[in-house]
């Protein structure tokens, strides 16, 4: 049904699944919550039936950018 919607209406989008929706959905939520951000992933984590906050964090690919923002705050 996906791939007909992508055809019908010529959409330039790699992946286009419902997981990518998914994740997709997630991070909107996720970005979209402001100070509630931790709130935001501990409803995302029932939400995904996953079993941390971390597993949704690293899902969302959060856990990849927190590492990337360490090296930054580093200075020589």
């Amino acid at each position: 049904m996906l791939k007909e919607v992508k055809k019908k209406y010529r959409l330039h989008v790699g992946n286009f699944s419902c997981h990518s929706l998914r994740k997709t959905f997630g991070r909107q939520v996720y970005t979209m919550s402001g100070e509630n951000a931790e709130l935001a992933l501990v409803k995302l984590m029932e939400l995904f039936n996953h079993s941390s906050v971390a597993i949704t964090k690293r899902y969302l690919g959060l856990r990849q950018e927190e590492i990337l923002e360490t090296y930054d705050c580093l200075s020589f």
